[in-house]
């Protein structure tokens, strides 16, 4: 005879732990640059988020 649960288990609960099944995260090209990004995230390289300027993109500091 199988365990039974002795409570319900909230919404939140059950979503963080369905959320966890699936962690592998598909990439998508951007439009502009061409580089990999996660998808509905602006890119971190370019900063265009669906073919639109967003956010500036990141300056690298080099130090001499």
């Amino acid at each position: 005879m199988p365990g039974e649960p002795k409570r319900r288990h909230s919404k939140a609960r059950k979503r963080t732990r369905r959320a966890a099944i699936k962690l592998a995260v598909n990439f998508v090209l951007c439009k502009n640059c061409g580089k990999p990004t996660k998808p509905h995230i602006v890119c971190a390289d370019c900063g265009f988020y669906a073919g639109k300027a967003v956010s500036k993109p990141k300056v690298q500091v080099v130090k001499t």
